[in-house]
């Protein structure tokens, strides 16, 4: 879906997400990837920190409410150097409760979650337990679908949305439904000062505060990036 939505830039976006994100930098990190079951993000962290780096030490806990999106993530990761080692591991948990035995308070230094918020049901609720899992000065980051701030280039993505998308679902898998949901749930999703008011509420700094930008808007907003600091 990622790929019709955005014609396969998606890719170049996760790229610049995690680049920027810097993993590795400070030496081993313990993170967590939600909603992450493909594996996408967890093996441009593990990468960027290897290849930058050379930090073979930083580990990955995917997490996904989705048990065939984990295993399709886990046949990817068979086909990499990381396959049995213990810097990934999948998970199968609701990103709006996850289980605290297993997930435990202050115990991550970055929760990443990419094109997958959206889709929770109640989005404080993930804030939440992306607060309380974070240690005190860890990380959130956001990359999601958002509002484009340009008039004509807004009008354009609306009639390629509503028209193409759902189109191309019905071509390449002859399901127009989920497509069309696909276009739906970006609109319903909040603009990019309402997201970020809703992370300050969860108890994060956000990036307004530190550097003057509470968010980065990617092709003038088809897709944005969040960030907040727990605070120490």
């Amino acid at each position: 879906m990622n790929d019709a939505s955005s014609l396969g830039v998606h890719r170049l976006w996760k790229d610049t997400f995690v680049s920027e994100l810097r993993p590795g930098r400070r030496g081993p990190i313990r993170c967590i990837d939600v909603a992450g079951g493909t594996g996408d993000i967890a093996l441009r962290i593990l990468d960027h920190a290897r290849e930058r780096y050379a930090d073979r030490e930083i580990t990955v806990d995917v997490v996904d409410i989705n048990a065939q999106m984990l295993k399709e993530g886990f046949r990817r990761f068979k086909k990499t150097m990381y396959h049995n080692t213990p810097q990934i591991s999948f998970h199968e948990a609701n990103a709006q409760e996850l289980p605290a035995d297993k997930f435990t308070d202050n115990s991550y230094d970055l929760y990443t979650i990419a094109f997958g918020i959206r889709n929770c049901t109640s989005i404080p609720a993930v804030l939440k337990e992306a607060y309380r899992v974070l240690k005190p000065g860890g990380t959130f980051a956001c990359l999601e679908f958002s509002k484009v701030d340009n008039p004509l280039l807004s009008l354009a993505y609306d009639q390629y949305s509503f028209t193409m998308i759902p189109l191309l679902g019905t071509i390449l898998t002859g399901d127009r439904a989920s497509y069309q949901y696909l276009v739906e749930s970006i609109r319903k999703f909040p603009p990019q000062a309402e997201f970020a008011n809703m992370i300050r509420d969860a108890g994060f700094t956000t990036g307004k505060d530190v550097d003057g930008s509470a968010w980065e808007n990617m092709w003038g907003g088809i897709a944005c990036v969040h960030t907040g600091v727990k605070v120490a």
